[in-house]
C-alpha cells in the first residue's frame, strides 16, 4: 500500500473527457441517422463530469469562482478552464453546447428534457466516499433521477417522457474518487474492512447495481467510464518526488480496476435484455496522450496550469495566484486533478465514436 503520507494529500478526479470539433454542418455530415434521434444526454458521477451541482450543497468541494471556467467567460462550478466531456458530446449530438445541473435553480424541466447531469464532485460507487467531503452519493443521484422522471412526465405527457428516458444517451464517470479520496486516504476505514483486490471487487459490485437501478429506471444506451491512469495525476506526481513520475501503485490498481469493470458489464449485457453498454477506455487513451503530447501540441502534460499545477484544486486553484498559466491549451491538466477543456475536446472524439460504434 503506498506510504500514508501520499495517501493523506491524495484527493480524486477520474479524467474522462469526450468531444469534436464539428460544426452543426460538419455533424450533420457524419453522424449517423440513430445519433440525430438522441434526445437528451443524462449524466451520473463525479467531478469529471459535475456541472455544476456542488454550487448548491454545503461542501467545500466547489470550482464557482475564478480562474474556473475562464475560457466560457463564467465559473459555472465545472471543475476545468471550460467545458466537460458531457458538454461536448450534448453539443456534438445536435443538443445545447451546456448540459445543465439538475440542481442549478436558473434552468427547468425543459431545459432538462434536453440533458441533465446530477453528478457531483467527490462522489463515489462506495457510499462512504461520498461522506468524505459531504457531497451527493451515487444513490442519491439515482433518486433525482426518479424525480426527474416525474417531473418530465407532468412536463410532457408519459409517452413522450419515457421516450427521452429509453432514447437518451447516458454518460456515467466516477469510481477515482474511491480510491484516491475514500481508500488510499485512510479516513473511512475501509483499508481495514478490504484489501486492494476486495475493495476492487467491492466497488464492481456496487457499479453493476447502480447500473442495473438505471436500467429498470429507462436506461438503455449507457456509456461507463473505466478508471484513469490516476498515478498519473499531478498531484500524484508531487507525492512521488523522491522516486519521480507517477504512481505505478495507483495504476496498477487502475488498471485491475478496469480489467474487473469490463468482466461485470460483459455480464450485465448478457442479463439486461435492450441494454447497450460501452465501455470508456479512459486508461489507454489517457496514458497514449501523455506519452505522446506532440499530438495534441501539448508542453507540459506532468502539472496543472493553475497556480503551481502541483497541489491545487478547488478552492487552492483561485484567481490571486499569480502563476496560473496564460494558455492552458499548452498543458494536460488544469489544476492538479482535472484536464483542460483542450484535452477533454480531444479525447471526446474518441468517446463518441465508441458510442456511435456501440449504442446509437
Amino acid at each position: 500500500m503506498p506510504s500514508t503520507t501520499m495517501a493523506a494529500a491524495a484527493l480524486a478526479v477520474l479524467v474522462v473527457a469526450t468531444a469534436v470539433f464539428c460544426g452543426a454542418e460538419a455533424r450533420e455530415a457524419w453522424l449517423p441517422p440513430a445519433a440525430a434521434k438522441v434526445p437528451a444526454v443524462i449524466v451520473f458521477g463525479d467531478s469529471t463530469v459535475d456541472t455544476g451541482n456542488n454550487n448548491v450543497i454545503a461542501t467545500a468541494l466547489k470550482s464557482n469562482f475564478p480562474p474556473y471556467g475562464r475560457d466560457i467567460g463564467a465559473a459555472t462550478g465545472r471543475f476545468c478552464n471550460g467545458r466537460l466531456p458531457p458538454d461536448f458530446i450534448s453539443e456534438a449530438l445536435g443538443l445545447p453546447p451546456l448540459v445543465p445541473a439538475y440542481l442549478d435553480p436558473a434552468y427547468g424541466i425543459q431545459d432538462f428534457a434536453r440533458g441533465v447531469c446530477f453528478a457531483s464532485a467527490g462522489t463515489g460507487l462506495d457510499n462512504a466516499t461520498a461522506g468524505v467531503l459531504a457531497v451527493i452519493p451515487l444513490w442519491k443521484e439515482v433518486e433525482y433521477f426518479k424525480e426527474y422522471q416525474r417531473r418530465l412526465r407532468r412536463q410532457a405527457g408519459r409517452a413522450a417522457a419515457r421516450r427521452v428516458v429509453r432514447d437518451a444517451l447516458y454518460v456515467v464517470s466516477v469510481g477515482t474518487n474511491d480510491f484516491l479520496e475514500n481508500y488510499f486516504l485512510l479516513v473511512t476505514g475501509r483499508f481495514k474492512q478490504f484489501t486492494v483486490g476486495e475493495f476492487e471487487d467491492f466497488l464492481v459490485a456496487q457499479a453493476a447495481e447502480f447500473l442495473t437501478a438505471i436500467y429498470r429506471l429507462g436506461a438503455r444506451r449507457v456509456a461507463f467510464a473505466g478508471l484513469s491512469a490516476i498515478g498519473c495525476l499531478p498531484l500524484e506526481r508531487t507525492l512521488n518526488a523522491v522516486r519521480g513520475g507517477c504512481i505505478e501503485e495507483y495504476n496498477q490498481v487502475a488498471r485491475d480496476y478496469n480489467v474487473k469493470v469490463n468482466a461485470m458489464m460483459a455480464e450485465l449485457r448478457s442479463s439486461l435484455p435492450g441494454l447497450k453498454l460501452a465501455y470508456i477506455p479512459v486508461y489507454d487513451d489517457m496514458l497514449n496522450l501523455i506519452n505522446n503530447p506532440s499530438t495534441l501540441g501539448l508542453e507540459n502534460v506532468e502539472q496543472g496550469c493553475c497556480a503551481t499545477g502541483m497541489f491545487e484544486m478547488g478552492y487552492l486553484c483561485n484567481e490571486k495566484s499569480p502563476l496560473t498559466c496564460p494558455d492552458a491549451d499548452k498543458y494536460f491538466f488544469w489544476d492538479s486533478f482535472h484536464p483542460t477543456e483542450k484535452v477533454n475536446r480531444f479525447f471526446a472524439n474518441s468517446t463518441l465514436q465508441i458510442c456511435l460504434k456501440e449504442l446509437l
